[in-house]
């Protein structure tokens, strides 16, 4: 390819993973500002005399998880059939109307249960659309990067993911450098997720006005008959069962991994620097987070020259290593500094998963089933393993049975670690090498 065509492919394809990360992020900040601000509005939705007022938020957190399956299904087929961008720009409008709903519903002193029903109906809402978004987001971005930067442009899928989490602990940061935490408690989680509903009005003009990375030969493939096939779930089972079984083994233990690192983690030093120290503990978190998002470029521009596999390996081997170390050392610090490093190992060892996840799952699938596989395998090990651990663990933590737990997280991050050792290979062509090189040879012809 001569080297002007080459600048104008890789100017092109980072503008539209910049259009895509955008929408990714304000999606993730929606999906994680209720883990930052849950402390802060459990009092609205449950009574002060509610015991396991702090268990059922967590509950609610880990229901929504099982929404995910089925949007990862409704709109991995509607992104396969009818194209990614179209599916973006519906998944992060439905965000949208969830987080302005949460904004402005009454509490339980007015409306009693009916605060908590809302709440669950408008997170379920938001879990069916977040199913959707990681399956299309992540195809999107595979899709439209360039070969031999894949790895470092796909990246960015979780460099916004995680800025997800930071722009909502930057939030909290804010709103406590401005108002006490009665305030915070009153009326300023309100404002926090109207901020998302806001931002998402932004996101969905940008959506319209990036390329489509699904071919319009497979889009037109699909609207004269080839429906059948594309985005079907029945084909995704009988035909493409092995990769959708890859892709649920691959999440597995990474999913786990991550939300016990990077939710439960937070929740811990949030814990430690209660009080007068709250913001101790925010700036922590918010300086930890952000060099976890700055890790996911390293990630992804290192697998590029030493292959996935690698990196999936030394993740797996550090997190069964060191999450028993993580969870049972973590409590027990008494200063800042150490809780810190701690927190910031375990995100190293976690970024050998993040940062190229979506782009090994993509990978695996071909074109007219893509999103569809991706979206669901990541959906049903999300919702498994990954949305129940914040609350399996503070269920382990309320009984004392920590040990249990700890067990349990460690045996699935050792079998995915299996996975990434027997049945992954490194540099290997894929669906999307053949893919690329298939419409530049059409191209060429052209």
């Amino acid at each position: 390819m001569p080297m002007h065509d080459t600048q104008k492919s890789l100017r092109r394809s980072i503008s539209n993973t910049l259009k895509g990360s955008a929408g990714n992020l304000v999606e993730w900040y929606d999906v994680y500002v209720y883990s930052v601000f849950a402390t802060y509005f459990e009092s609205r939705f449950f009574s002060p005399e509610e015991k396991n007022a702090t268990l059922y938020v967590w509950a609610i957190f880990a229901v929504t998880f099982l929404m995910r399956p089925i949007g990862a299904w409704f709109f991995g087929r509607f992104a396969d059939r009818h194209g990614r961008r179209a599916a973006l720009t519906v998944s992060v409008t439905l965000m949208a109307i969830c987080s302005f709903g949460i904004a402005v519903v009454p509490t339980a002193a007015s409306i009693g249960y009916g605060a908590a029903i809302i709440l669950l109906l408008a997170r379920l809402l938001q879990g069916f659309a977040t199913g959707g978004e990681y399956g299309a987001s992540a195809t999107y971005m595979s899709e439209a990067a360039m070969p031999g930067r894949r790895g470092l442009l796909s990246s960015f899928h979780y460099v916004t993911l995680v800025g997800g989490h930071v722009l909502a602990q930057l939030t909290l940061f804010i709103m406590l450098s401005l108002l006490d935490r009665q305030q915070v408690s009153d009326w300023g989680w309100r404002v926090a997720f109207g901020i998302g509903g806001i931002s998402a009005i932004v996101v969905f003009w940008l959506r319209r006005t990036m390329d489509e990375s699904l071919p319009s030969a497979a889009i037109e493939e699909a609207r004269s008959g080839g429906a059948r096939r594309s985005g079907s779930l029945r084909e995704l089972i009988v035909h493409q069962w092995r990769p959708l079984l890859l892709c649920f083994m691959i999440t597995a233990g990474g999913t786990l991994a991550f939300y016990t690192y990077s939710v439960t983690g937070p929740k811990m030093i949030q814990t430690l620097f209660a009080g007068d120290d709250v913001m101790t503990g925010t700036v922590l978190n918010l300086i930890a987070l952000t060099i976890l998002m700055l890790l996911q470029p390293v990630g992804g521009w290192l697998s590029d020259i030493v292959g996935r596999k690698s990196l999936l390996v030394f993740f797996g081997v550090g997190s069964v290593l060191y999450t028993w170390y993580l969870i049972t050392a973590l409590p027990q610090q008494t200063s800042a500094g150490s809780a810190f490093a701690i927190l910031v190992v375990g995100f190293v060892i976690l970024t050998g998963y993040t940062s190229i996840n979506a782009v090994v799952k993509a990978e695996l699938f071909p074109t007219y089933i893509r999103a569809l596989g991706v979206g669901l395998g990541y959906a049903l090990a999300n919702s498994l393993f990954g949305g129940t651990a914040p609350m399996l663990y503070q269920a382990a933590k309320s009984s004392g049975h920590m040990t249990g737990f700890i067990l349990y997280a460690t045996a699935v991050m050792f079998v995915s670690l299996l996975v990434y050792i027997f049945f992954l290979s490194n540099k290997d062509e894929n669906w999307l090498d053949h893919e690329r090189a298939l419409q530049a040879r059409h191209g060429n012809k052209g």
